[in-house]
């Protein structure tokens, strides 16, 4: 069977070989050497069916009445996701959301490096004492450049974060996890995540009435 090419692949099954990436990478810790499709699915909260269909993505593998090599397997959806290398992120908007970001250390385990964050006022004294450098706005073109960044994580204020995108797209940006609560306008050649925090609870908070 022929692996069908990433762009091809649905962006909710992109979401949910991340999921199986990290369920296998517990199995790892736990010195699991194969696993099956039931247990796996079980471990990640989907379907059987779903998750077969969702590795016939990768190709053909795994064996019957086996299961797949848990190494193997995560070796493979590492490679379709492009984390076998640790990738470059940039941070735009230090404040205390992106300070926070900035001081989390687990981004390297998968597989991402925030190696700088940009702000307009990066001079200005904050609570946390970071390894990034903050650097002004004007330096984001030549840092991009330089060091090939090619995504972004974006902390701004919804009325600048268009205008924070524009300039992040005319330097090469093609992914943006954005947290600004507001719809992005960007080309189809750029991928844009959202993360917004009330919407999450407001969906939380309509399952736990009474």
């Amino acid at each position: 069977m022929k692996k069908i090419k990433g762009s091809d692949i649905p962006r909710k099954t992109i979401y949910r070989l991340s999921l199986y990436l990290r369920c296998l990478a517990r199995l790892k810790d736990n010195k699991i050497q194969t696993v099956s499709s039931e247990t796996l699915a079980k471990v990640a909260g989907v379907k059987s069916t779903q998750l077969r269909k969702d590795l016939t993505y990768l190709g053909q593998f795994g064996t019957r009445g086996l299961g797949y090599d848990v190494a193997e397997l995560s070796q493979m959806i590492s490679d379709e996701l492009g984390t076998t290398s640790l990738q470059p992120v940039i941070l735009i908007g230090v404040g205390h959301l992106g300070l926070a970001l900035l001081s989390y250390r687990g981004f390297e385990k998968e597989g991402f490096e925030i190696v700088a964050a940009f702000d307009i006022d990066p001079k200005r004294r904050r609570e946390k004492q970071i390894t990034q450098p903050i650097l002004p706005m004007d330096a984001l073109p030549d840092f991009v450049r330089q060091h090939k960044i090619r995504m972004a994580i974006m902390t701004v204020p919804a009325a600048v974060a268009q205008e924070v995108t524009n300039s992040l797209m005319d330097c090469g940006i093609v992914g943006l996890l954005n947290f600004a609560p507001i719809v992005l306008h960007v080309p189809e050649e750029v991928m844009v995540n959202n993360v917004n925090l009330a919407i999450e609870l407001e969906n939380l908070s309509y399952f736990i009435q009474d």
